[in-house]
């Protein structure tokens, strides 16, 4: 048995650079390419169709970015209609789209709704107007609570808002401030993550004054507190849902599960079966420059790496995702998705369950409070 198969689709560009972003995004200084890059996503579509051996369905669609709400929703229904035909959708498809309150009107929302979306990620970040200026956002709060208003309006009923804390100047009061506005929105997910100084960013090159560590976790333990009182699960790391509404598209990942990359700079997964029955896993990387990208789409230049995950290297890559799940793993699914047995692991999880991090059993494995708490000290048994 292969992994479910998921499909993620790369849309780069935003109206401007946020500072704290290391995603592969482009400040659009020119008109959007929309109709260019559209016809290289559905090149790059037929491309990946010839290197799936078998003929799993997609289970999940993702529109990442970027801003992918730039785009029009005859773009996206476009490369929604190429993957059901190339490979087919299955009929409980999740299907999500990334969109920037500051960049999404009434008719675009229907649009998507119309096209096939059914799950809309709002980067929302924010709901302090002076934080979302020191972070480069582009809307405010009205837009934000206006962008969920516009959504359900047009149909969805399946919402992620994205929201950070640990923000220049940010206390506790506004931490949880941000949180409450945000559930008073009544959203069926939250993506709930610590601000980062990440390499390569204006915030890096120029940081400015965070939270101290103390600080940062006493926002989290009570953010925590309030998420849970208002019926919200923790899933992940930083991921949050009410009952029935985890987000399957990321528990793929989490679980090692595969997916197609297509756009600039999209990461992909593929695994097969040898003809000794033997799992193949590869990792396929798209050119990252959208120029690049566009001139090469389609063909086998498209592809900036290719590479094997070798057997040795499954058990290191597996927990790195799955461990960062509340469940953590069966042994079904670590067998399924990588070839490996439980004796596989069983140096770095006798390690991990001396230390208290992990509980083993007869179903699987299962981070404890202390390992979720201390997850780079965790993974790191595994390299």
């Amino acid at each position: 048995m292969t992994p479910p198969l998921a499909l993620y689709v790369h849309l780069p560009w935003c109206v401007q650079k946020c500072p704290y972003c290391d995603f592969n995004s482009h400040a659009l200084r020119e008109v959007l390419p929309e109709a260019a890059y559209r016809d290289a996503l559905l090149a790059d579509l037929a491309l990946e169709r010839a290197a799936v051996a078998d003929d799993r369905a997609i289970t999940s669609v993702f529109f990442g970015g970027g801003t992918p709400s730039l785009f029009a929703p005859e773009a996206i229904g476009a490369v929604l209609e190429a993957a059901d035909s190339a490979f087919g959708l299955a009929p409980d498809c999740e299907i999500t789209l990334e969109a920037n309150p500051g960049t999404v009107d009434a008719g675009h929302f229907r649009g998507y709704r119309d096209a096939g979306v059914n799950r809309l990620s709002i980067g929302v970040q924010s709901f302090d107007d002076a934080k979302l200026a020191a972070l480069g956002r582009i809307h405010d709060a009205d837009a934000a609570r206006r962008a969920v208003e516009t959504a359900r309006a047009a149909g969805f009923d399946n919402l992620n808002l994205d929201l950070m804390f640990a923000l220049p100047g940010q206390d506790r009061a506004g931490a949880e401030a941000d949180l409450r506005a945000a559930i008073a929105l009544e959203p069926e997910h939250i993506s709930w993550y610590h601000l980062t100084l990440e390499p390569n960013t204006a915030f890096a090159a120029a940081p400015p004054a965070l939270p101290d560590e103390d600080a940062a976790a006493e926002m989290m333990d009570a953010g925590t507190a309030i998420l849970q009182a208002a019926g919200f699960a923790s899933y992940e790391t930083s991921a949050w849902a009410r009952p029935g509404r985890q987000c399957r598209h990321n528990r793929n990942y989490w679980s090692f599960g595969d997916y197609l990359g297509i756009g600039a700079g999209a990461h992909g997964k593929i695994s097969r079966r040898g003809e000794s029955g033997e799992l193949i896993v590869e990792r396929r990387v798209r050119q990252r420059h959208p120029r690049r990208y566009l001139a090469a789409a389609g063909s086998e230049a498209a592809l900036a790496q290719r590479e094997p995950v070798a057997r040795s290297a499954r058990g290191f890559e597996f927990a790195m995702n799955a461990l960062r799940l509340r469940d953590g793993f069966d042994w079904a699914t670590l067998a399924a998705h990588t070839d490996l047995e439980q004796a596989d692991l069983a140096a770095p999880l006798q390690a991990a369950t001396a230390r208290g991090l992990v509980t083993v059993g007869a179903g699987g494995v299962r981070p404890t409070a202390l390992g979720r708490a201390h997850l780079n000290t965790l993974l790191g048994l595994f390299l």
